[in-house]
């Protein structure tokens, strides 16, 4: 199969196109033939080498964490997939690769692709669906009523997060540029900031929860938005304990997790709010209630460009440039 693959970590270091043998399959996975994989940051920041002492991958390795296509074959332990299914998902940390003709994929970590949505746009979902749900309705319990700020709207975490907080019944606040202010709106969002020529600090209060995205400046204004008992979920950082326990990783690298962690922890203690860092996990279960919102018309996918497989670097790049409104996928089929 043809697969693209990280010799070595560095910064902007491009992908090479190689010929490699399809993945070997546990009993406990699907193989799927890749139709269309969806690019994330997570996907550069790995091959920048950012994540290698928590996540420490082996290379050569195949990149890629979002997928959509057909199943091919099952192991034997497979009871809830068949040769010929359309499914997506987003593969497991450790067994990633969806940026090639096939990937081998847990069952616990797959759904049946909503039948409203095309390859391409189903591809888009995974990552970025699962990011906003574990956040909102599994870690934070988001209920209707409240108010959440969610950061860069019309990334792709953004975008799905505001359609998903509206419908629990939320009051949305987000940041984006002037171009894309009405792109959020559109979304849901009741409160739309350009980041640029506002200050969301001097516009926000008594809010219930922040999802955090961005840097560690705003990181420490988003935490004076927050009412007493409120809370803020980071999707980048800095990781925590909890996230070590999460990963089983070693002593020395909870104790640099808690080091890394203390100042923000120790900012939300002071203000009487709470601090946690969420590193999504697949899960094929709450992407089938997912899948049940977008059958239902509730949250649609964002889509920026589609690329052609041969231009796996080129759309990595473009992710890069932060230029994106909604999700960039590749087409591999």
């Amino acid at each position: 199969m043809k697969a693209f693959v990280l010799d070595r970590y560095g910064k902007q270091r491009a992908l090479r196109l190689a010929e490699l043998p399809q993945p070997e399959l546990g009993d406990d996975e699907v193989l799927v033939e890749v139709h269309a994989a969806g690019v994330n940051q997570l996907d550069f920041k790995l091959r920048d080498g950012e994540f290698k002492r928590i996540l420490p991958y082996k290379t050569p390795l195949i990149l890629g964490h979002d997928l959509a296509g057909v199943v091919v074959k099952t192991g034997p332990q497979v009871r809830q997939f068949k040769p010929g299914d359309a499914v997506y998902g987003r593969a497991d940390d450790f067994r990633i690769g969806s940026f090639a003709e096939f990937v081998a994929v847990r069952e616990a970590s797959l759904a049946p692709k909503p039948a409203g949505l095309t390859m391409l746009e189903a591809a888009s979902i995974p990552l970025v669906g699962l990011t906003a749900w574990q956040a909102l309705v599994e870690r934070a319990q988001l209920q209707a009523g409240q108010k959440v700020f969610i950061q860069a709207g019309s990334g792709g975490v953004g975008s799905f997060a505001i359609q998903l907080a509206r419908h629990l019944g939320a009051t949305v606040a987000t940041t984006a540029g002037a171009a894309n202010l009405a792109l959020v709106k559109d979304l849901g969002a009741d409160v739309a900031i350009d980041y640029r020529a506002q200050d969301f600090e001097e516009l926000l209060h008594g809010y219930d929860l922040v999802l955090h995205s961005q840097d560690a400046k705003a990181l420490d204004k988003s935490l004076r938005v927050l009412r007493p008992g409120g809370q803020l979920v980071s999707i980048s950082g800095p990781p925590d304990p909890a996230f070590g326990r999460q990963i089983a990783a070693p002593g020395l690298v909870r104790l640099v997790l808690r080091l890394l962690s203390a100042g923000a922890t120790r900012k939300a203690r002071a203000r009487g709010v709470g601090y946690s860092f969420l590193f999504m996990a697949a899960n094929g279960r709450q992407l089938r209630e997912i899948t049940r919102l977008i059958d239902a018309g509730a949250i649609r996918p964002v889509m920026d460009r589609v690329f052609p497989f041969a231009s796996t670097n080129e759309a990595l790049a473009y992710v890069e440039s932060g230029r994106a409104r909604g999700k960039v996928v590749i087409q591999v089929k």
